[in-house]
């Protein structure tokens, strides 16, 4: 799995889970993806990705988004 994957594959998790703790915990739950989403559309436009950093340390190989 590469960088740009990765990322990817996160920030769905993270819709994901704010989504189900928005129904079944609270309304403001629906904050998290809101605020994933604003960092993915950011993200397209800036190249720079805080989630990206850290998969980057952790050793995951560049993808040809986030270099």
């Amino acid at each position: 799995m590469n960088l740009d994957r990765a990322v990817l594959a996160f920030a769905g998790v993270v819709v994901l889970i704010g989504l189900t703790l928005g129904y079944y915990v609270s309304p403001y739950w629906l904050l998290l993806p809101a605020f994933a989403g604003l960092n993915l559309l950011q993200a397209s436009f800036t190249g720079f990705c805080p989630a990206a950093m850290i998969f980057k340390m952790f050793g995951v190989k560049e993808g040809c988004a986030f270099k």
